[in-house]
């Protein structure tokens, strides 16, 4: 199978994963969805139109985009289907279709289309005029009338009519078929899902469910068997070779809005660079910073980001003047000391010794990612002047997908099959599911002893395992991510598909993507991480307090990381409040090891992150930070890197260093090493 198409209804969310996917495959991807389309207009939220066939609301049409500007229309009338036409679906109407039909190709649909609606009440006139009206749309090579088979007796008599309709009015005719899950066998696990989705038992006979199980993605063969004529397969594989659409390879970054005695971001951005530099280090700046500033400045010009740290340096300093909490920096930025000289972030990487090629990697260029922490009470604030700074309708909150868990597939599996919930809930508790272990339903019936002995002695809860294991892993439901916001050049829809809030959290008004935090990187867009932190609101609340209470000003900003007091009460065990220490855990490692600098409180918290938790090295650091155990390195070579960690890699920027040390890599290049074992890329750590 050399061309694929997705084509989900209303929607365009799976469309940058399906596209990643089949490149690389080798498949040609073509993006579409099947459109809801009002009988009359998409404003409307009364009953369906008097004369609408069968009574439908809607009907369907599947559209797929030929090129760029058919992708760009997509968007375009997918959003408008969210945007203005929601009416318990995202429909759109033949006005709006009209103006954006360029690059598209329509095909008539499945038994919900509209010319099949009217088939199927027996008005061939009024489906010989839709047809019409869509051939004129879409114009030569535009639309194609639309046969399929999946067994159903009323398609029969819409392939009668969709044929008469060709003769009549020479349209072409392609052979389709409905594709709700990939494999014959998945129609069980996929009538599941709909039994979840609808809140129905399995064997609820009124509920909503698929006619056989012929939804799957059949091959050529079964198709031609199916059809049994050559001209509708023919036409519909010309259909995908009309479809040529390739996402482009580029960024599409909005234009900070720079002062005019400046030509570009480049020179804005070098400006306040050693702006900030002077402000942070002093005059004049020693030659390991003029160093490391020319270095970043160099790679951020060559890269093109000079406008994205713009952009982040405003959003900060909008905060800032507003007096509005901010964090000192999160994540990989932290090495970044333009971000340090520009006040985005206030660690110090010359200080702590952190990478910048970590943060932006010239061998691996892709766009950086820049976290913000803002007062949780105020985060609002600064979303609405990024709104207003660079445009309502160029400024959207991201989606994101729950996925079912092998827990909650369990679970709902076993609802649906009317499984006693008393035993349910006590197999699912025995299912590891926390951040630092879990296992697959399909582990939970091998690996944990009493759901395999239940499994063995129960048919049901066989079934729900097996049906489970199939349906864990697909999204659940959609919400608004806490922290993720996108800023497009123009209008979003320029760009991307987007939709109104899946969930009543968010204001009405908001404009959220189709694609998640991944899908807009795939595509290019510019995405910020603006995420409202209690702990922030926690500290300056307190600062103030103390301000009011006792006249002290506390300065967040520059704290004492050498308080001998912090350090007592550290060791104390009272880390109750206090942000990532206050676990038992995390709690017990700090009064253990006698923590007394600044850098026990590092080490702790990257040591008890799930991966390194599992290893038990916190154990050896503490070990060996007390003397109980020797400090060893792997190579004599590494006894620099690892001293202040007593021999343990705790840092990706140790493996960096060590890469370095070792093989000779430079840091970009240890880069790409580190993240291929970060993430666990076999491929990449094989090539490296």
């Amino acid at each position: 199978m050399d061309s694929l198409a997705i084509t989900d209804h209303g929607n365009l969310h799976g469309a940058w994963s399906f596209y990643a996917e089949a490149k690389a495959r080798k498949i040609r991807p073509i993006l579409g969805f099947e459109a809801y389309l009002a009988f009359g207009s998409r404003h409307a939220r009364e009953k369906p139109a008097a004369d609408a066939p069968l009574g439908a609301p809607y009907s369907h049409l599947v559209l797929l985009a030929k090129n760029r500007i058919g992708y760009q229309n997509l968007i375009r009338l997918s959003s408008i289907g969210f945007l203005e036409g929601y009416y318990r679906r995202p429909r759109i109407d033949k006005e709006v279709l009209e103006r954006h039909r360029e690059g598209l190709i329509g095909l008539a649909a499945c038994l919900s289309g509209e010319i099949a609606l009217y088939l199927r009440q027996g008005n061939y006139a009024a489906a010989k005029a839709s047809a019409e009206w869509f051939a004129r749309t879409f114009g030569p090579n535009g639309f194609w009338l639309e046969v399929q088979n999946h067994g159903i007796a009323e398609e029969n008599t819409v392939a009668e009519g969709m044929f008469r309709l060709a003769t009549d009015l020479g349209l072409p005719v392609a052979a389709t078929n409905d594709a709700h899950y990939l494999k014959k066998d998945d129609a069980e696990a996929h009538d599941v899902l709909l039994a979840i989705g609808t809140g129905k038992d399995l064997d609820d006979p009124k509920r909503f469910r698929f006619f056989g199980q012929e939804s799957y993605v059949k091959s050529e063969k079964e198709m031609s068997t199916l059809f049994n004529r050559a001209d509708v397969l023919a036409e519909t594989a010309r259909v995908a070779e009309l479809c040529e659409f390739d996402f482009e390879k580029r960024y599409f970054l909005p234009q900070y809005p720079r002062p005019a005695e400046f030509a570009s971001d480049q020179d804005l951005l070098v400006h306040l660079a050693r702006k900030g530099a002077l402000e942070r280090y002093g005059d004049p700046l020693s030659d390991e910073v003029e160093r490391r500033l020319d270095y970043e400045l160099d790679v951020i010009t060559r890269t093109g980001y000079a406008g994205y740290f713009l952009i982040v340096y405003d959003l900060v300093k909008a905060a800032r003047d507003r007096g509005i909490p901010v964090g000192p920096g999160r994540g990989s930025a932290a090495g970044s000391l333009i971000a340090y000289a520009l006040h985005i972030t206030n660690v110090d990487p010359l200080r702590f010794d952190l990478l910048f090629e970590r943060f932006l990697n010239p061998e691996r260029i892709s766009m950086p990612d820049i976290d913000l922490d803002f007062c949780f009470e105020r985060r609002g604030e600064i979303l609405e002047y990024a709104r207003e700074r660079y445009g309502r309708e160029s400024v959207g909150q991201i989606i994101t997908f729950g996925t079912l868990k092998a827990r909650a597939a369990f679970r709902d599996v076993a609802r649906t099959l009317r499984v006693e919930m008393g035993d349910v809930e006590r197999l699912t508790k025995l299912i590891p599911s926390g951040p630092a272990f879990s296992v697959t339903l399909a582990e939970a019936g091998e690996k944990v002893p009493e759901v395999k002995q239940a499994a063995a002695h129960d048919e049901r809860i066989r079934k729900v395992l097996d049906l489970g294991a199939r349906i864990e892993g697909l999204a659940r439901h959609a919400s608004v991510h806490a922290a993720g916001v996108v800023i497009a050049p123009g209008p979003l829809t320029d760009y991307v598909p987007v939709c109104t809030a899946p969930d009543s959290k968010t204001d009405a008004d908001a404009i959220i993507t189709q694609y998640d935090m991944v899908g807009l990187e795939h595509v290019g867009m510019l995405k910020i991480d603006l995420l409202g932190l209690k702990t922030l609101t926690v500290l300056h609340d307190a600062a103030k307090m103390v301000a009011e209470r006792h006249g002290v000003t506390i300065d967040l900003e520059r704290p004492d990381l050498d308080d001998p007091k912090v350090y007592e009460l550290l060791r104390a065990g009272r880390t109750a409040g206090i942000f990532q220490f206050e676990s038992p855990l995390a709690t017990d490692c700090l009064r253990s090891m006698k923590c007394d600098r600044f850098d026990d409180l590092v080490a702790t918290n990257a040591l008890l992150r799930p991966g390194p938790l599992d290893t038990g090295m916190y154990l050896v650091f503490i070990n060996r930070k007390l003397g109980r155990e020797k400090v060893r390195y792997p190579h004599p070579a590494l006894e620099e890197i690892l001293a202040p960690t007593y021999g343990v890699i705790v840092y990706q920027e140790q493996v960096m260093r060590i890469a370095s040390a070792l093989a000779g890599y430079s840091l970009a290049e240890a880069d790409v090493l580190r993240k291929a074992v970060g993430k666990k890329i076999k491929e990449l750590i094989q090539e490296e």
